[in-house]
């Protein structure tokens, strides 16, 4: 499994990790262990998360939302780069997954950032109220433009809504069967 998210070349990827901050031990550890899972593919890489916490701060951002927890790992790395009075909501429908993603919450410390809400996301953002500063969607494809239209009503103005796999197959989004 490649961690990139984007093909470059090994020279340019040597730069970018090179120019960035050292991988999170504990993120490193919760990759791995996610790696092993059925679904474990599915997880951001790395360099996505590095960017990820570099917008948050550059932002300053206090507000996110995620939608698509998983196994938190880009939760994980939007909590660690928050001050401490930051809060991330996260919408996921899955126990067994989130449990292990607040295992790596608690170990970081980061827990009482991250506000979890299990239930379909889009009857979740009916009930949050903006603004958000910072959202990243990486959920069912299928209903990402449901989902970036609830959005577009919960991030503040100058906010960022960032989304995952958006070219994913270069064509429509479908379910998985």
């Amino acid at each position: 499994m490649s961690s990139r998210a984007l093909a470059m070349s090994e020279a340019l990827h040597q730069y970018v990790i090179g120019s960035s901050v050292p991988p999170n031990p504990l993120l490193e550890r919760l990759r791995e262990e996610t790696a092993q899972l059925e679904w474990g593919r599915m997880q951001i890489s790395p360099d996505q998360g590095q960017l990820m916490g570099l917008l948050v701060k550059l932002m300053g951002a206090r507000r996110c939302l995620e939608i698509g927890t998983f196994t938190g790992y880009s939760a994980l790395a939007v909590a660690l780069a928050m001050p401490d009075d930051g809060r991330v909501v996260c919408c996921d429908i899955s126990e067994a997954y989130t449990t292990i993603a607040r295992r790596y919450w608690d170990e970081a410390g980061v827990r009482h950032k991250i506000d979890l809400r299990l239930a379909p996301a889009l009857e979740t953002l009916q009930t949050l109220d903006g603004p958000f500063d910072f959202v990243f969607l990486d959920a069912d494809k299928v209903e990402y433009p449901q989902y970036f239209e609830a959005c577009l009503a919960l991030v503040r103005p100058g906010g960022l809504i960032t989304i995952d796999n958006v070219f994913m197959g270069g064509g429509r989004p479908r379910r998985r069967s």
